[in-house]
């Protein structure tokens, strides 16, 4: 009897976000603490830990590599015959922040997100939360168990592989056409070349009235940029939403 009024005592507290996470990913956590933190946004964090205002950043971080992996090894999988440059473009395309945007929102975590005063809507808080969440997943769970939900419950359920294919991907000319209009000068730059050979990787900036408004990397300078103009464009978003 000792063990078990605890645990109704959890779940009653937290039966909203853990009715959430078994409706949506099929089951119960174990520590709902951190799939708490998971939902926090770093507008809304007033503890601190040596200094460390704690969050959902360190969640997050953590979930975006997870995710990264996960979907990188589904893709490669997926697809034998492909390239490693069709296999980066894909993974970006699936883990770009608008598209984690879109399905956090499409998943419901909106209305559990906890926010600072106000009431603030932080354009890429959603995708945020998602990222934390997987984490969240994998300190709880391990990886196969994160790495067959996100398979088992998000791809193939939510992400349209054969469309993201098609998608129009040039971030380039979207940012170029976006300075135009707003009468500012862009431009490219490879800051860094690291390897050799077939290794070499190179890291490019996108410059906006020089400053640098985001960082790209690609065996390829054009797919560098690519990636450097896409995140420029997070950036932008996320500035204009502020």
């Amino acid at each position: 009897m000792k063990l078990i009024a605890p645990i109704k005592g959890i779940l009653s507290k937290e039966k909203k976000l853990i009715n959430f996470i078994k409706n949506v990913f099929g089951y119960y956590p174990e520590n709902i603490l951190i799939y708490k933190l998971a939902f926090c946004h770093r507008s809304a964090a007033t503890k601190e830990i040596k200094g460390l205002k704690i969050s959902n950043e360190r969640l997050e971080y953590l979930g975006d590599a997870i995710l990264s992996a996960v979907i990188a090894d589904y893709l490669f999988r997926k697809f034998p015959n492909k390239d490693e440059g069709f296999l980066t473009e894909m993974r970006s395309r699936i883990v770009s922040r608008e598209s984690l945007n879109k399905l956090a929102e499409k998943l419901g975590f909106g209305k559990l997100i906890v926010t600072g005063s106000g009431n603030n809507i932080y354009r890429s808080m959603n995708g945020d939360a998602f990222e934390a969440f997987v984490g969240a997943a994998y300190l709880d769970k391990g990886f196969s168990f994160t790495k067959r939900i996100i398979i088992n419950r998000i791809i193939k359920y939510h992400i349209d592989i054969d469309e993201l294919q098609n998608k129009d991907s040039n971030y380039k000319s979207k940012l170029i056409e976006w300075a135009q209009r707003e009468k500012k000068q862009v431009e490219f730059v490879v800051v860094e070349e690291s390897g050799t050979g077939y290794n070499k990787q190179y890291i490019v900036t996108a410059m906006v009235d020089k400053i640098p408004y985001g960082t790209g990397r690609d065996y390829a300078i054009k797919k560098a940029e690519q990636h450097a103009a896409e995140k420029a464009i997070e950036y932008i978003s996320e500035k204009n939403s502020m």
